[in-house]
């Protein structure tokens, strides 16, 4: 099932009644990840990352699904620069987070230090907004993560971002793959 595009403000986007279970959506995704090159063990080690950095206070589900927005689950993922210039690394593409470019077969510790790294950066996001686990305070909040700031009348506007990340995000939230 293709992507259905979303925009216009928060409440224009879909509840979390119609997301999918953390497990459904992890499996749905596990072709697309092992297609990366990362090993069968590194797959399982994003699944047992995702656990361990939800306990911050972040779903799994919204981890997971940012993991596969910003580097398809690729441990080995490039590190690029932001708009300001910085290094964003690792699966999340935070900033501040450890990165293995090229590299695959990581140990759970670097795994699950790309993945903690990145949930803390979405974390502080949601704490600028109410830190509420809401479907409209988790769409602006990942418009905060891709982009730095949110136009509240419309979340697909990316302000030189990606214009679709957070419509994207509410399609893999509802089991839709690329």
């Amino acid at each position: 099932m293709g992507f259905t595009h979303y925009s216009g403000p928060a409440s224009a986007f879909p509840g979390q009644n119609t997301w999918k279970d953390f497990d459904t959506i992890f499996n749905l995704n596990k072709h697309e990840m092992l297609q990366t090159g990362d090993s069968g063990e590194d797959v399982g080690r994003i699944y047992n990352a995702v656990k361990e950095a939800a306990k911050i206070g972040v779903e799994e589900r919204v981890i997971f699904c940012i993991i596969m927005q910003e580097s398809t689950g690729n441990v080995g993922v490039g590190t690029p620069n932001d708009q300001d210039g910085n290094p964003t690394g690792g699966l999340m593409q935070a900033e501040e987070s450890p990165a293995f470019p090229g590299k695959h077969n990581l140990g759970q510790a670097q795994i699950t230090s790309m993945v903690v790294a990145g949930t803390k950066h979405y974390k502080a996001n949601l704490q600028q907004l109410d830190n509420k686990d809401t479907a409209e305070t988790i769409y602006k909040a990942l418009r905060l993560y891709n982009s730095g700031s949110i136009n509240e009348s419309n979340l697909s506007d990316g302000k030189g971002a990606t214009d679709s990340y957070v419509s994207d995000i509410a399609n893999r939230l509802q089991g839709r793959i690329n």
